[in-house]
């Protein structure tokens, strides 16, 4: 269905934290804009924080955000909207994600997608009328040498089949754990692996196999024939080949200084507005 999930139409959102969350949520993002030399740059990681609190980036989550980071909400949403991980309406509790990118495609990805297309009853962002699950058509999952993929909130499962795919999504409508392929030895729910892609580790980091064995074939290749990367020059970086590479022109990045007066120009403090300023219905 293409409705929010667990909202009615013509229902508002809420527009703002109770303290005890917004407390909760202001420790956090302050740990998270220390990572950085500019508290802006914690946005990212701070938009998985405000997921993993709602279950998607609400309008209140924006709010809190722009806030904190002293931007406008029309900056934090342009951000928001651009990257597919964030999701703008209510999310399933897990987002179950088919590879239909080239070689997962034609080793049966769209096979899969239609499948579970059908036996779900929706298509492409849209969640089921429980809340469970949400499909998402991806382009890729960056685990071709185990095509066909499907994801579970970004954990592997490999080398799929339609009716393995069913299984997995059969056995998570039915309340039951999951266990990916490769990674932790089970799949967390939506909001909390956000909070892990926000930077709050989960102590799961070591579970479950890493690297498999297609996955290694290069380097073992590499070892047994003998072949070395190029050296390195003393900077840390390949020795190009036409010598130093040349810098770029008049206004390229090159040229740019790492933080300009707009950065921290009295105007851009000014952005800063607080919780109330920045609700919206």
């Amino acid at each position: 269905m293409s409705v929010e999930a667990g909202r009615t139409p013509g229902q508002t959102h809420r527009t703002s934290y109770d303290a005890e969350t917004h407390a909760r949520l202001t420790a956090d993002s302050d740990a998270i804009v220390a990572r950085y030399p500019q508290a802006r740059s914690a946005l990212l990681p701070m938009l998985h924080l405000v997921q993993s609190e709602d279950g998607y980036v609400s309008p209140r989550g924006i709010a809190f955000c722009a806030s904190h980071l002293g931007l406008t909400t029309a900056e934090v949403s342009a951000v928001a909207t651009f990257y597919t991980q964030y999701k703008r309406h209510p999310n399933g509790d897990y987002t179950v994600g088919v590879c239909i990118n080239t070689l997962c495609a034609v080793m049966g990805g769209d096979a899969i997608w239609e499948e579970l297309s059908d036996c779900l009853g929706v298509g492409h962002d849209e969640t089921t009328d429980d809340g469970r699950i949400t499909l998402e058509r991806i382009e890729c999952n960056a685990a071709c040498d185990y095509a066909p993929v499907v994801m579970v909130n970004w954990e592997f499962f490999d080398n799929q089949t339609p009716d393995s795919a069913r299984e997995i999504v059969d056995t998570i409508s039915a309340g039951n754990p999951v266990v990916p392929t490769r990674g932790a030895d089970t799949v967390v729910s939506f909001k909390e692996m956000s909070r892990v892609l926000a930077g709050f580790g989960d102590g799961r980091a070591n579970e479950g196999v890493g690297g498999g064995v297609p996955t290694l074939r290069g380097i073992e290749l590499a070892r047994a024939e003998g072949w070395k990367a190029p050296p390195l020059q003393a900077s840390g970086t390949a020795a190009p080949a036409g010598g130093e590479p040349k810098v770029g022109g008049e206004q390229s990045s090159a040229q740019r200084p790492a933080t300009t007066s707009g950065d921290v120009s009295p105007a851009g403090e000014q952005k800063k507005q607080t919780s109330g300023e920045a609700k919206e219905s």
